[in-house]
């Protein structure tokens, strides 16, 4: 029998020496993966933070499908006129491609630069959490004013 059919049915599953250790090392290591998995979510959480990478990723997009585009319109020039003009046209064609793999590289840069970052704050706040290393708390006072009483005070001061 499978282990699956023995809890469904509610009887003792006969545990390998093999299977006792693992079960031991996943209970030992729990502490663990559940920080590992926090870690995992504050990632996951921070990425979304970011604003505007969607429309940047657009319009890279559209650039890329663009340069796609007319350099396919050039291709099939190229190929329809005389051969000794075709020259021209073909490696104009190719620099466009050139430029559509270029916005595509830039959006993949700049995502993974998202990730480095974030990853390496990730580092330095853990790093600072076991050395014991707070943040520097900053102490104020605030006061509510209209605009009217601030102009008073800064022409009471003269």
């Amino acid at each position: 029998m499978t282990k699956k059919l023995e809890e469904l049915f509610n009887l003792p599953y006969p545990e390998t020496p093999e299977e006792a250790e693992s079960i031991k090392t996943i209970e030992e290591n729990k502490e663990t993966l559940t920080t590992v998995s926090l870690a995992i979510d504050k990632i996951d959480a921070a990425l979304p933070g970011v604003k505007n990478l969607d429309t940047a990723d657009e319009e890279l997009d559209e650039l890329a499908e663009l340069a796609k585009t007319k350099a396919q319109d050039l291709i099939d020039l190229g190929m329809n006129i005389d051969p000794r003009f075709a020259g021209v046209i073909l490696q104009t064609a190719g620099t466009m491609l050139g430029h559509a793999i270029t916005a595509k590289t830039a959006k993949l840069d700049k995502k993974l630069k998202m990730v480095d970052l974030q990853l390496k704050k990730l580092r330095l706040d853990r790093q600072d959490q076991e050395n014991g290393v707070t943040p520097p708390s900053i102490d104020g006072q605030g006061v509510v004013l209209d605009r009217n009483e601030l102009l008073k005070q800064i022409l009471n001061k003269k």
